[in-house]
């Protein structure tokens, strides 16, 4: 009998899988934000809702959870049922920086998550005041080694992108900068403008119009490839550090324990919103570039992400209790 019950429970399994692909999106998708209205994750997810809406057959509710660096949002997809029914724009800091950064992690980015499809990613551009002697990275990297802890640059706070691509830097570079955070980049910005910050590692979506208006100096990109937005600007790596990468991504994830066929048609369907025109328009004014990935890639890509982070993290010397 055993045998036959074993048998019988695996037919079952194997039915109810089928079945629920062809069942599920039967209701709207909760798409938690980890920052407020306008950051990069909700443009990104407010860019493609439409376009999901339309494949899933299903709306999207896009709630923004902001806090805690992304955390609030991070640890209530985390305790959420597995059904596909609440998901996450999962970004750089949510799973692969805070881990580190945090003394006390209530998630973890791995086993506390599925990960669906890698979407989007944002390179910071490498910014100067005017009035900084060096007019290249080279230049830059030189007066930093001739004037050891007198430059200094800004960022929209500490354990950010912004702060973290600067020490990835310093540490690569050989140089000593002193970090000075502000609330927000905005903040930062205006320092810098006003002469009291001599550099920043500023988003795309901040540092274009700036640039482009010649008020700050631009010497690099900080991601692997060059940016569409700024095509004339070499990468870091390409320019001075070679291995140098740093960039803000986003992704879909859920709760652990998501079913494949959930994942797999929230993944089909994810990729295909990000190949149309419209949502690309829409991100690249934004300073983002579509990237996309198979559930598996980007489970590999938080892993690898995680373990680079954690190394320039400890660096830097930055925490949040």
């Amino acid at each position: 009998m055993r045998p036959l019950r074993r048998s019988v429970l695996l037919l079952l399994v194997f039915v109810a899988f089928p079945a629920l692909a062809q069942q599920y999106p039967a209701r709207p998708i909760r798409v938690l934000i980890p920052f407020t209205a306008g950051s990069a994750a909700d443009i990104i997810a407010r860019a493609m809702e439409p376009q999901l809406r339309e494949r899933l057959g299903q709306s999207l509710v896009i709630d923004n959870r902001g806090g805690a660096g992304g955390n609030i949002a991070a640890e209530l997809t985390a305790k959420g049922a597995p059904d596909g029914y609440t998901v996450m724009m999962g970004t750089v800091g949510t799973h692969a920086i805070n881990h580190s950064l945090y003394a006390k992690p209530s998630f973890h980015p791995v086993r506390d998550f599925t990960p669906i499809a890698l979407v989007g990613e944002s390179p910071n551009a490498l910014v100067i005041n005017p009035r900084v002697p060096a007019n290249s990275i080279q230049q830059l990297i030189a007066l930093g080694k001739a004037r050891p802890g007198q430059l200094n640059y800004g960022s929209s706070g500490s354990g950010t992108t912004v702060h973290l691509s600067a020490e990835l830097f310093s540490t690569m570079a050989g140089i000593k900068m002193v970090h000075v955070p502000f609330k927000g980049a905005t903040e930062a910005l205006t320092a810098l403008l006003g002469g009291q910050l001599d550099l920043m590692f500023a988003s795309l979506s901040s540092s274009i119009p700036l640039i482009k208006a010649g008020r700050l100096k631009a010497f690099a990109v900080t991601g692997e490839r060059r940016s569409p937005s700024l095509p004339e600007l070499p990468t870091v790596a390409e320019a001075a550090l070679p291995g140098y990468a740093a960039a803000a991504w986003f992704g879909l994830v859920g709760p652990a324990g998501m079913a494949r066929p959930v994942v797999a048609t929230l993944n089909k369907a994810a990729l295909s919103a990000l190949d149309t025109q419209e949502v690309r328009d829409r991100l690249f004014a934004s300073g983002v570039e579509v990237r996309t990935s198979t559930p598996e890639e980007f489970a590999r890509l938080i892993e690898s992400e995680m373990q680079k982070w954690a190394k320039v993290v400890k660096a830097s010397g930055a925490k949040v209790d």
